[in-house]
């Protein structure tokens, strides 16, 4: 017999119980823009040394308030405007030739 497990998953969006959020306040996002405008290769510790928060925090605001991630050594934009796009498709259609 073949027993099929099934696992139910409550999702609420109520208030729950916990110490708040304090490191990704306005403030701070703004203070992350600020830093990365002005130094684009400044790390994420560094950052979060900075603000005086969390490693994973200073991450978290890089990546999904800022929409920010890592690319070599320096942070960039996660989206392509449409120059830069074309600029790849160009790059692409040259080496194909």
């Amino acid at each position: 017999m073949d027993q099929t497990i099934c696992i139910k998953f409550c999702v609420n969006n109520e208030k729950r119980g916990g110490r708040p959020s304090t490191s990704t306040t306005d403030e701070n996002i703004d203070e992350v823009k600020k830093i990365i405008l002005a130094n684009r290769r400044i790390t994420v510790r560094e950052v979060a040394e900075d603000l005086n928060i969390s490693i994973g925090s200073s991450h978290s605001i890089f990546t999904n308030d800022v929409g920010m991630r890592r690319v070599a050594a320096k942070f960039v934009s996660k989206l392509l405007n449409c120059e830069q796009k074309q600029c790849r498709v160009n790059i692409a259609k040259e080496l194909l030739h």
